[in-house]
């Protein structure tokens, strides 16, 4: 069965793309296209290009799209492919004829650029992400490489980009490779908080001798459901021959909670062990729904 989607989801969409879109065309036209600075990904693929050979910069971000939106259809959907080739033509369309203006004039501070033409560059292709689109496909490209020769996809993409910053150097001096480097990093780090949000979800597994209380505590005063793994405790390397069945509680919070569950469960145990490990995506269950999305 196909999913539906309803208008209210599909005018969300479209505004997140093309805002998205808007602030992605702001960070390139108004603070690094003027400064001569560079990325990493496919936009990076794409400043170089314009630096190297002038070549209009609406243009080479179309073309070089293209792949993209091709691998994206066959390795995602039609309907992501469809989404991103509008996001993609809109997007050089603002470039070409959107009259940005440059916010730069004046500033002597080069970090500022790296950094502010990072984060716009970062927010809008974020959105662009929310929206359901990829204003920037690197990891098309990577999921790509990924099937066909079995690297991992943080592999592949530091390889990429590798070549992209190495390519800056040569061409540009080391300097301008550190300034695409730190606008790189900047940029995947507003990614992550824009996609992800601030309800970011962070698993949590806690072993204890007074797993009961702590099951209690979580549903009853944190509203959090749970699941329980039936383990053993004991172990230890002077009575390895000596163990206790107990609960291994596993739940779900959002990472503005973690402090505040760790200090209660070691009020109640002060030997929990207790651990985390980042949730880049979770849905169902008894979770709170990301603020305004």
């Amino acid at each position: 069965m196909k999913p539906r989607f309803t208008i209210p989801q599909i005018v969300n969409d479209i505004v997140y793309s093309v805002l998205g879109v808007l602030i992605a065309g702001f960070a390139l036209m108004s603070i690094l296209v003027p400064n001569q600075f560079l990325d990493g990904g496919v936009t990076g693929v794409s400043l170089l290009l314009h630096e190297l050979y002038h070549w209009p910069l609406s243009l080479v971000i179309i073309i070089a799209n293209i792949p993209l939106v091709i691998m994206g259809g066959y390795l995602v959907n039609r309907r992501f492919a469809l989404k991103t080739a509008g996001s993609i033509v809109l997007l050089g369309l603002c470039l070409q004829f959107f009259p940005y203006p440059n916010i730069t004039v004046g500033w002597s501070n080069m970090i500022l650029v790296s950094i502010f033409g990072g984060f716009f560059l970062g927010l809008g292709i974020g959105m662009g992400m929310r929206g359901g689109c990829a204003i920037d496909g690197i990891e098309i490209v990577a999921l790509y490489t990924w099937r066909k020769i079995g690297l991992t996809m943080s592999e592949i993409i530091l390889a990429f980009n590798a070549i992209i910053f190495l390519i800056a150097a040569l061409g540009f001096g080391l300097e301008k490779a550190f300034y695409a480097m730190l606008t790189y990093y900047i940029a995947t780090r507003t990614i992550d908080y824009v996609v992800e949000g601030i309800e970011e979800y962070t698993g949590v597994t806690i072993i204890s001798g007074k797993s009961e209380v702590i099951k209690e505590m979580l549903v009853k005063e944190m509203g959090r459901g749970i699941t329980i793994y039936k383990g053993e405790r004991g172990f230890m390397k002077e009575s390895y021959d000596v163990s206790h069945d107990c609960d291994i509680v596993f739940t779900v919070i959002t990472r503005l909670e973690v402090r505040k569950l760790k200090r209660v469960v070691h009020e109640i145990d002060p030997r929990a062990f207790v651990f985390t490990n980042t949730i880049k995506e979770a849905a169902g269950g008894v979770l709170k729904r990301h603020a305004g999305h």
